[in-house]
Formats: C-alpha cells, sequence, structure tokens
C-alpha cells in the first residue's frame, strides 16, 4: 500500500511545523523550495524526475574541441584535386609535354596514358569545371564511406571511360577527368535517388546535382580535349558503382 503524503515540514529556519504543499514559512518568511510539489488524484504527490542523462561522445581526438566532434579531412580527395593542379603549373613551366600524355586512337603497351591523361589539363576553364566537381563530390562520397570510396569511383570511372573512348575513336586528344568526375557524381547521386524512390526525405538538392551533370556532359562542345565518350561512359560506371555504396554502412 502506498504511503500518503507528509502532513507537515520543519522550516529549518525558525523550527516551525508548516504544510508540505507552501514555498515559503509563514511565520519566518524564510524560502522551503523553488515550487510546491504537483498533486496526482488522490493527494499524493508526483516523484521528481529522473536527470536526464548526457550523451558521451567519446575520448576526443587531437584537434576537437569538448562537445563538438569534428570532421575527418577529405585527404584522398584533396589529393585528386592537387596532383592535376601540380601537373599544370609542370605543364605550363615546360618541364613536360603534353604529347607524352595523349592516348591515340587506339590501345597502346603504354597503358598507364589511361592514367595519367586524367590528372593532364590544357585548357583552364575545363580544369576548373572538372575539379570543381571532382571536389565536390569526391569530399561528399569520402565524408559518407571513406578514402577508398572517391578513390575507387574515380579510377573506374576515369580508366573506364577513357578506355570507352579510345575503342571508339574519340581518344585523339582526350585529356581531363570529366569521366571521373561524372562517376563521383553519379556514385553519390545513387543512394538519395534510390531513397526518393522508396519516399524517403532527404536534403540533397537534386536539381543542382542534375545542373552540373549537365554542365559536364556539354563540357565537350566548349572544350576540344575534353572525350563526350569517357564522360558518358563514367556516369554510366558511377551508377554501377553507386549501387552496392548505397546498400552499404556508412561510418
Amino acid at each position: 500500500m502506498a504511503s500518503g503524503p507528509d502532513l507537515f515540514v520543519v522550516c529549518r529556519s525558525c523550527g516551525r511545523e508548516v504544510s508540505p504543499y507552501i514555498t515559503e514559512c509563514p511565520y519566518c518568511g524564510n524560502r522551503l523550495r523553488k515550487r510546491a510539489p504537483k498533486l496526482e488524484r488522490g493527494g499524493t504527490p508526483k516523484p521528481p524526475k529522473a536527470p536526464r542523462k548526457r550523451p558521451s561522445l567519446g575520448r576526443l581526438k587531437p584537434g576537437e574541441m569538448p562537445g563538438i566532434r569534428g570532421e575527418r579531412r577529405p585527404y584522398a580527395t584533396i589529393a585528386l584535386v592537387l596532383v592535376p593542379i601540380v601537373a599544370t603549373i609542370l605543364l605550363n613551366a615546360g618541364v613536360y609535354s603534353l604529347d607524352k600524355f595523349v592516348l591515340g586512337t587506339g590501345f597502346t603497351d603504354e597503358w598507364w596514358r589511361l592514367i595519367t591523361t586524367l590528372f593532364v589539363y590544357s585548357q583552364t576553364g575545363y580544369e576548373i569545371a572538372v575539379l570543381a566537381a571532382v571536389f565536390l563530390f569526391g569530399w561528399l562520397l569520402e565524408r559518407r564511406h571513406g578514402p577508398w570510396a572517391p578513390l575507387l569511383v574515380f579510377f573506374a570511372g576515369g580508366v573506364g571511360g577513357m578506355a570507352l573512348a579510345v575503342l571508339a575513336g574519340d581518344a585523339g586528344l582526350a585529356l581531363g577527368a570529366n569521366g571521373a568526375a561524372l562517376a563521383l557524381l553519379c556514385a553519390w547521386a545513387v543512394r538519395d535517388l534510390l531513397g526518393r524512390r522508396r519516399g524517403e526525405e532527404d536534403d540533397s538538392d537534386m536539381l543542382g546535382v542534375l545542373a552540373i551533370a549537365v554542365v559536364l556532359l556539354l563540357l565537350p562542345l566548349a572544350a576540344q580535349e575534353a572525350s563526350a565518350v569517357a564522360g558518358v561512359g563514367g556516369a554510366v560506371i558511377g551508377l554501377l558503382l553507386g549501387l552496392p555504396l548505397a546498400r552499404m554502412r556508412e561510418r
């Protein structure tokens, strides 16, 4: 059987017996409590609520502030952007010649050109557009899955797109990573597209993503060194890689 409420409490200041449902002593004016207890049916006061437990953030890593969990820097994506910038500076300085990175119209024993051509540009506007997309979607993929994801998608989409361009005879002067940029964009967008198909809500601006994709696809009209086949091939490879990535656990 539950016990009833106390009939009185003793004031610590004057020692008088007073009601347990008042906040100040009527005799001396001493503050008994901040507020009177709430009564349930039957005149029984409600028990005090248990204090909330604050979630623990775990041990802090170097460079983090208490109460704020910092994100890791996208080192893999930064490397994918810095390497072509350095290569462009060296090209303009005359350290190497551009013809060493031209793929040509057929395969040769210099297979490594499929990789090195992704980091070489001769037109500044083309390079800025591609590297901006590589950084944006590479960073988003790296934040979602880790550094291996943007590296895998970049080289699979870039090399695969360039290989298709060689087979189609569209690689006479194919430079840059427009196929790799489209691969990163498509691989990142697959998860949100599948989620919206299931009726899930997200904060992604898919119209903006579509606008960037259209710009990358139309780059061959403005830059001779951008291969249309490499761009479309990279986009298809990115979509295919995005399907398993969308089902993987995010970090």
